[in-house]
């Protein structure tokens, strides 16, 4: 398949994934407050930071690879930055928070993995490109499981009577946003070192 079919199909599915995304930070961040659920809502976050980040995708598609790294390099920071924010939450959460609605947590949660397992097969074919396009793969690999974690924790929540599943899964949604940041940020600067490197051979 030529560059520019290629090239085509990676925007559509950007597009397809910017919608989906933006639809269910709106749901799961209503869902999120009314249920009281700290995962519903950090959830919504990242599918937030995800709409945002397929936006810059769309935008810098068929850049220079300084420019796609750099774009990547943005999105593994603003991982990084999202996991420090619900680590923060939770321990707020711990102190003075109350249990959440396990009914709408895993009603909400089950639709967000269904969307979320939709768009990771979607971008599936993109997971060895480059950091940018490793990038989205990530994020959408990431929401899925966070999605089942969700589901798990209104289980543990409506099993429990506590608050305990929805913080303790909130607090590995934050593992999760760690760990694919750091790598999309390493990925990211070996390709800032590469093009660097080529724009001196090749000035």
């Amino acid at each position: 398949m030529s560059n520019a079919a290629t090239d085509a199909l990676w925007r559509q599915a950007l597009w397809i994934a910017l919608a989906v995304n933006g639809g269910m930070f709106a749901i799961e961040l209503i869902a999120g407050v009314m249920a009281d659920s700290k995962s519903l809502q950090d959830d919504a976050l990242d599918f937030f930071s995800d709409a945002a980040n397929y936006a810059i995708s769309l935008g810098v598609a068929g850049m220079a690879l300084a420019w796609r790294a750099r774009a990547a390099l943005f999105k593994g920071i603003t991982l990084l930055l999202l996991g420090a924010y619900v680590v923060t939450a939770v321990v707020v959460a711990a102190l003075q928070g109350s249990s959440p609605e396990p009914f709408v947590m895993g009603g909400v949660g089950i639709a967000a993995l269904v969307a979320n397992i939709a768009v990771a097969v979607m971008l599936f074919r993109w997971r060895s490109g480059d950091a940018n396009m490793q990038s989205v793969w990530i994020c959408s690999r990431n929401d899925a499981i966070a999605n089942i974690a969700v589901v798990a924790a209104a289980v543990g929540v409506f099993g429990s009577g506590t608050r305990w599943p929805d913080l303790i899964v909130a607090g590995l949604m934050a593992a999760l946003s760690f760990a694919g940041g750091w790598k999309i940020v390493r990925l990211a600067m070996a390709e800032l070192r590469t093009a660097s490197t080529q724009a001196a051979v090749h000035p």
